[in-house]
């Protein structure tokens, strides 16, 4: 009953165009004033306990990495160094578009950003070689999903907070399925463009590809300070996200000097106000989880499942639809932080590895940021093409298909997320 009155205040507020972060804040508190007896001294108490974790410190460290990288010049040398590797295949700068979107993904942690920085420079050059516009905008949208689930991913450190599930384990866990699904759009653009004889690009020559990488190396170089220092136990994915903001501010202002260090004030000020929207957010979100938990709602939908023999096969399916439900209305942080409280107990009951159901987590994310009405990267996308979002769905669902085809390999293989990490001894 209690559980029905929470979600039933929460998504009136929704309903009423509230954002999600206030919303989740007053049905907390009108919950909390007015039928419950928890003494307001524990809510306090959890509220400082919650968000007082290390890993929080990786989120605004991400965010500040990412925006220099897509202002400082990398983006532009890792598609250049991209269409030398694959731009005489069928597609070519398609296919470029998705490797540079894995590129760009391993190093930024966001996959907005990823639309944006990749985007705005391969879609005008994809019209200009002749290809329409749909094509390169369906490209983009789906690839640029990739920023939260190849390593690092903001959106994996959230998963981690409200779960206490190892950050550096998540991201080893990402690496096989985000190369997999880069893969799979890889696949889709080609077929596509061979279909339709798409143009291809001239073959680079050795010398042109070696000039392509020597500069973007140091944007590359990134992919191994971060992986290979959490790799290594050198430092921890948070510290790795302090030395992957600095890392990127030296590359952007000093080496490609892209940036101009006037600009770098109003780069501080946009992560900064990025980092306290995701933090009050996750503010909103622990005491929405302890609520959660007082009342015992993971408990009892676990017992309830257990109870009508319902097995992990039937609670996956079930987590998948929910899951894609919630991604039509809210975007990936807030998806995570609510409904992983609630489910997380459920798996660990039914025996499901939590980093296997976080990679699941984050793949239902992936595909929620690429549909309608509420997926992030097709109004960044449309902004950037300037296609209406109807034109922009169409245009998006041979690959989108793609995606919820591949959410279900990964659902149902764990070996795919998991034989990394474990190979590396981190499970």
């Amino acid at each position: 009953m209690n559980a029905a009155i929470i979600f039933g205040i929460l998504l009136l507020l929704m309903l009423t165009g509230m954002p999600i972060s206030i919303s989740l804040g007053l049905t907390v508190l009108s919950f909390l004033f007015t039928m419950t007896e928890v003494p307001l001294e524990s809510v306090a108490l959890k509220l400082f306990t919650g968000i007082e974790k290390f890993e929080i410190m990786a989120i605004p460290f991400f965010i500040l990495a990412g925006n220099f990288l897509t202002h400082g010049g990398v983006a532009k040398r890792m598609i250049n160094f991209a269409t030398s590797m694959v731009g005489h295949w069928y597609g070519g700068l398609g296919l470029a578009g998705v490797m540079a979107c894995a590129l760009f993904a391993a190093v930024s942690g966001s996959s907005p950003a990823t639309v944006v920085a990749i985007g705005s420079i391969l879609l005008p050059a994809m019209v200009r070689a002749g290809f329409p516009n749909k094509f390169g905008a369906g490209i983009i949208t789906t690839a640029g999903a990739l920023g939260i689930l190849i390593p690092p991913s903001i959106v994996m450190v959230m998963y981690s907070v409200a779960t206490n599930t190892s950050v550096g384990a998540l991201f080893m866990a990402g690496v096989v399925p985000g190369l997999a699904l880069a893969a799979t759009l890889g696949g889709v653009t080609w077929y596509r463009a061979r279909k339709f004889d798409y143009p291809r690009q001239p073959k680079a020559s050795t010398a042109e590809r070696l000039k392509a990488f020597r500069e973007s190396v140091w944007g590359l170089l990134l992919i191994v300070v971060v992986m290979g220092g959490i790799y290594t136990g050198m430092f921890t994915p948070t510290e790795a996200a302090a030395m992957s903001a600095m890392y990127a501010f030296f590359v952007a202002v000093f080496v490609y000097r892209d940036m101009p260090l006037r600009d770098v004030p109003k780069v501080l000020l946009n992560s900064a106000n990025m980092s306290a929207m995701l933090l009050y957010i996750i503010t909103n979100a622990v005491l929405f989880s302890f609520i959660m938990t007082n009342e015992n709602i993971p408990q009892a939908l676990a017992e309830w499942m257990l109870g009508n023999g319902l097995g992990v096969i039937a609670f996956l399916l079930a987590v998948n639809v929910l899951l894609l439900l919630a991604g039509n209305f809210m975007e990936p942080s807030s998806i995570v932080l609510i409904f992983a409280p609630i489910l997380f107990p459920v798996a660990m009951k039914l025996g499901i590895d939590p980093v296997h159901f976080g990679i699941i987590m984050v793949v239902n994310m992936e595909v929620g940021m690429c549909h309608p009405p509420v997926g992030l990267n097709l109004y960044v996308a449309s902004g950037i093409t300037k296609m209406g979002i109807t034109e922009l769905t169409v245009a998006v669902w041979p690959w989108l298909l793609s995606m919820l085809v591949f959410l279900g390999l990964v659902t149902y293989w764990p070996g795919l997320s998991l034989w990394f990490p474990r190979m590396l001894g981190m499970l």
